[in-house]
């Protein structure tokens, strides 16, 4: 009896030893896990940020290019005025042309003779008006020509500067456009970079819950061992497997058959697997630690904002939801979804392990 006593002892420090190892290494994860995802955190921020200034640099761009557009219509403008006051010019000169080459011609004896056989006074002041009025067109056309050389002058100037502009604007597009490229080639190397730590950080939390999951197994196994199996069996079948009681109050303990009832056919292995998710959640140090808090968590669970846990709750879950919840909260688990946290219907395509039509899985 003694010595029985004595194995009984060392059973009890043995089981407390190990899980104390094994609640320090799921700290020592979730600690690893909560750091990868808070440096995921800030690597998403910076590419946000990154993303706004694209965005702004695009918008930017896309302005310098409009004004572009104007220019040169405004130059296609210049250079049709300059094609008219060119023609204008050649038609002056020509007529000024013709004019000089008669006067030359004719001399001024032609005038001084008009003068002298006019008739009389009025018939001379007539002549010398019509002398004075030639004269007065000719001087006013050279005026004229001068003016339409200024313009056209002025139009050649107002060419050149807006083709510097245009110039000017072309660089300046050409260097927002070098300044995208070389901030959309960091983004990209920051977006690689956030992607393998986002991998890394997934991969490692994958495998401290399947660790987690195993060990809680092992301590189950070992506490049933060492006590001579008092430590509780599942009633869920052969494909079932006990991680120890849970603590939970009669509202949890509806509010999981509900969920569950929800979630998945009336067929007991199929809701067991709806509630091993749930309560390794509870476990876990990542999400709430209550049912009713993992349940009503923002966007988990269809069925939380549908309406359709409401009405079950109403209607009262069946009586083979309410044994799947106490055997859940109980420990028992479905042994081949025992380390997922997470499921979707299996008309989603997504992989994982199929029981009932959804597909279980240990993380995105």
């Amino acid at each position: 009896m003694k010595i029985h006593k004595t194995k009984q002892v060392r059973s009890v420090v043995a089981l407390t030893c190990l899980c104390s190892l094994l609640f320090s290494s799921v700290a020592v994860h979730a600690s690893s896990v909560n750091d990868l995802e808070n440096s995921v955190t800030t690597k998403q921020n910076e590419i946000s940020t990154i993303n706004s200034q694209l965005l702004s640099l695009a918008q930017e761009i896309e302005g310098v290019e409009q004004q572009v557009i104007m220019t040169e219509g405004a130059i296609s403008q210049s250079e049709a005025n300059i094609a008219s006051i060119s023609e204008q010019e050649a038609a002056q000169y020509t007529a000024m042309k013709s004019r000089i080459k008669y006067l030359y011609e004719a001399g001024s004896t032609s005038f001084l003779e008009m003068l002298f056989t006019a008739e009389d006074m009025n018939d001379f002041l007539n002549k010398a008006d019509f002398i004075q009025n030639v004269s007065d067109y000719d001087r006013d056309q050279l005026t004229q020509l001068n003016t339409t050389h200024q313009q056209l002058n002025n139009e050649q100037n107002a060419l050149k500067a807006q083709q510097a502009s245009l110039s000017d604007m072309k660089s300046a597009i050409t260097d927002k456009q070098d300044n995208l490229k070389t901030q959309a080639a960091a983004a990209s190397t920051d977006l690689a970079s956030i992607n393998a730590e986002l991998q890394t950080a997934k991969e490692a939390e994958a495998a401290a819950l399947a660790a987690e999951a195993a060990k809680q197994a092992a301590a189950a196994a070992a506490a049933s061992a060492s006590t001579g199996g008092g430590g509780g069996t599942s009633t869920g079948g052969s494909g079932t497997i006990n991680v120890g009681e849970s603590t939970a109050n009669a509202n949890d303990v509806t509010v999981l058959a509900a969920i569950c009832q929800a979630e998945a056919y009336q067929q007991y292995d199929y809701m067991l697997a709806v509630a091993t998710v749930i309560m390794n959640r509870v476990n876990s140090s990542r999400f709430p630690n209550s049912i009713n808090e993992v349940v009503y968590a923002s966007g988990q669970f269809e069925p939380t904002w549908t309406g359709r846990l409401d009405t079950i709750l109403n209607n009262g879950p069946t009586d083979l939801s309410i044994q799947v919840a106490q055997d859940a909260i109980a420990g028992a688990r479905l042994s081949s979804v025992s380390d997922c946290y997470y499921f979707l219907s299996s008309w989603t395509g997504h992989s994982g392990i199929d029981v009932g039509g959804n597909v279980f899985f240990q993380s995105w």
